[in-house]
């Protein structure tokens, strides 16, 4: 078992630009998966007409 904590959950409900800077915290695979969530959901958002603010 190792002393190392894993990756932390990114808040969902924040905003956009704070999300990614935890993200920047994380090792490059998990940072990867925020990053990857963050653009999807921005995408979801600007399809639906939706602003880029959380």
């Amino acid at each position: 078992m190792s002393d190392t904590p894993g990756p932390q959950p990114i808040d969902n409900d924040g905003d956009v630009a704070a999300r990614a800077r935890r993200a920047e915290d994380l090792p490059l695979p998990d940072r990867a998966d925020v990053f990857a969530g963050l653009h999807d959901e921005l995408r979801t958002r600007l399809e639906n007409g939706g602003t880029a603010s959380a």
